[in-house]
């Protein structure tokens, strides 16, 4: 069985984005036509120009073209109008459809997705890619159906005024189709490249200015700059090999045209030819061919165009074709009590071969706090990431209230989490809508007020001018680590979750604060299950129960008073990070 050709599974999955204009590209084709056609008819009536009114003295036909010409021009514009807008009309449409598709697949794709891939290239894929597909979609295709309806229409009048010599084109045209096909495998190749390329260039400029604090800090300048280097040039070479295959393939079809017109020179000149051939025909016949250079030369440049936009396509496609979130889950939960087991849990990272956890099993029932320490890396915050199903573990379950999470649809399942991870994550609006995001019930003001004080967001927005209104910039960049972590914690008192899940939550805090927003933490404790990530074991003191883990195994749980008195690993991290804080 002959398997599909990628490439025309895409034209024509391509097209399909056109199929929804019929009527706005049927418009177009005929501006496009018509364009070519006055210009056709314009050039026809060169012969009856030369034999009849220059050469027979016939006046009348040049006081007919004279009163014609303005209108056909005005005619001509309207037409090129017709076409011109409307195709760069629907290839806007098209771009933006694109874009709005690959943006909704981006926010749907899973974690694991995203942590493979880079974030520059994501976004060139939104800004370049599409851009390629909307030349191809207007530039390419305005070019293709007006160049090539105005060759079609000069070989016509050509053939109907001498097809002795216009017979050439018959050997010609087949070699104009080859090295057309053969370019067009090279253009597509090479622009997958330089898509490619565009990706990495974006990704490395999005990396430093991101990162400049520690470019800065360490130097890291020349090092940088020489990566850069590497990278832009890659691309620049790219851009060559596209221009080098475009130039030879212009020349070629040149060349080509002008051996043809060479032929018909040389036919020309045969007695038995120039009896029967006007001064008129045979002007005629020699200025259309030159007439044909140009757009046979569009037509070939504006294969790049097209050749572009089509591995463009491929790389879009291949993004839209991932496969999103698993949600296999179709129970509904209103409020969960917040009931959490997790029974013989194994979960390896895409990519990795040793486990995150290994056979991890406990339970918090509702109201508990559940404290989880152990060194970087052992597998704290993997836990978290299972439990909102962040990651699927591919072995045991992890249980809500009795259901496995597996079987609980995904919205509904993550509405019972409340997350303060370290890594906070804010966005470029007012502190008072980032307190909100995500809060489906309306929430009032007042709300959003309370919650602030209560995670002591107030104390610095009360110094702002336009207070809560005020918009932080990306990533919250006008504000400290510490106030970007009480703008999260405030989201997490806002949503009133049934699960808090506390992630290293004061890790950007000084001490002041730190206790301050711990008694609001406390607090909101007491009415939910609460997962505590955290180093400073100061903060988990008053857990239900503290497990203590390493290398994604569970070496120790119990409260903390029970921890200290078995002397194991618990009480060599107690002793570890108060013998340094006393001696600080």
């Amino acid at each position: 069985m002959q398997k599909s050709d990628p490439n025309a599974s895409n034209n024509r999955r391509f097209f399909s984005y056109l199929r929804k204009y019929k009527f706005e590209f049927f418009i177009a084709v005929i501006g496009m036509i018509g364009y070519s056609a006055l210009d056709t008819f314009v050039i026809s009536n060169l012969k009856p120009l030369i034999d009849d009114s220059l050469g027979n003295g016939d006046t009348a036909f040049l006081r007919m073209a004279a009163m014609a010409i303005v209108p056909l021009f005005i005619l001509r514009g309207i037409f090129n109008f017709m076409g011109t807008y409307t195709l760069n009309w629907i290839g806007a449409k098209v771009v933006m459809t694109m874009r709005q598709q690959l943006f909704e697949k981006y926010i749907h794709l899973p974690v694991s997705f995203h942590d493979q891939q880079a974030v520059g290239a994501l976004i060139s894929k939104v800004t370049y890619d599409t851009e390629q597909v909307a030349n191809a979609a207007s530039k390419a295709l305005l070019t293709i159906v007006r160049e090539g309806a105005f060759v079609i229409g000069l070989l016509v009048v050509m053939l109907y005024q001498s097809w002795q010599l216009s017979l050439i084109f018959l050997i010609i045209g087949p070699l104009v189709a080859i090295v057309v096909a053969v370019v067009s495998k090279r253009f597509r190749k090479v622009s997958r490249n330089i898509q490619q390329s565009m990706g990495n260039v974006t990704a490395a400029v999005e990396q430093a200015v991101k990162g400049h604090k520690v470019i800065l800090m360490f130097g890291g300048q020349d090092y940088e700059r020489e990566r850069f280097a590497r990278k832009n040039n890659h691309n620049r070479q790219q851009t060559m090999k596209l221009a080098v295959t475009q130039i030879l393939s212009v020349s070629s079809i040149q060349v080509i045209a002008s051996i043809a017109l060479a032929v018909v020179l040389f036919m020309a000149s045969l007695p038995s030819i120039m009896v029967s051939l006007t001064p008129g025909t045979f002007i005629s016949v020699v200025f259309y061919m030159v007439m044909l250079l140009k757009p046979l030369k569009q037509l070939t440049t504006v294969n790049n165009e097209y050749q572009r936009g089509m591995a463009a396509c491929n790389s879009i496609f291949a993004v839209l074709d991932e496969k999103i979130e698993v949600n296999t889950g179709e129970k509904q939960i209103a409020r969960a009590k917040g009931h959490i087991v997790f029974n013989d849990v194994t979960f390896t990272y895409p990519g990795k071969e040793r486990p995150a956890v290994t056979h991890l099993s406990f339970e918090a029932k509702p109201g508990q706090t559940i404290a989880l320490v152990g060194k970087s890396g052992s597998g704290k915050s993997t836990i978290s990431s299972l439990i909102t199903r962040f990651y699927m573990p591919q072995q045991g379950v992890i249980s809500l209230d009795g259901t496995n999470i597996n079987d609980i649809e995904l919205r509904s399942l993550r509405k019972q989490f409340a997350t303060v991870s370290q890594h906070v994550t804010l966005f470029n609006d007012s502190i008072a809508n980032n307190i909100a995001y995500g809060v489906t019930d309306k929430v009032s003001k007042k709300d959003i007020i309370r919650a602030a004080e209560m995670a002591h967001v107030t104390e610095f927005v009360d110094m702002l001018d336009n207070g809560l209104d005020t918009v932080i910039g990306e990533n919250g960049l006008m504000l400290s680590g510490g106030q970007r972590q009480r703008i999260a914690i405030a989201r997490a008192i806002l949503a009133r979750a049934p699960v808090l899940i506390l992630d290293e939550a004061t890790s950007a805090l000084d001490t002041e604060s730190e206790k301050l927003i711990q008694d609001a933490l406390e607090k909101l404790q007491k009415d939910c299950t609460s997962l505590v990530v955290a180093h400073r074991l100061s903060t988990i003191e008053k857990a239900d129960q503290i497990i203590v883990i390493d290398q994604g195994q569970i070496l120790e749980q119990g409260r903390h008073q029970e921890l200290l008195a078995k002397q194991g690993h618990y009480a060599s991290l107690h002793a570890l990070q108060f013998g340094q804080s006393s001696q600080q």
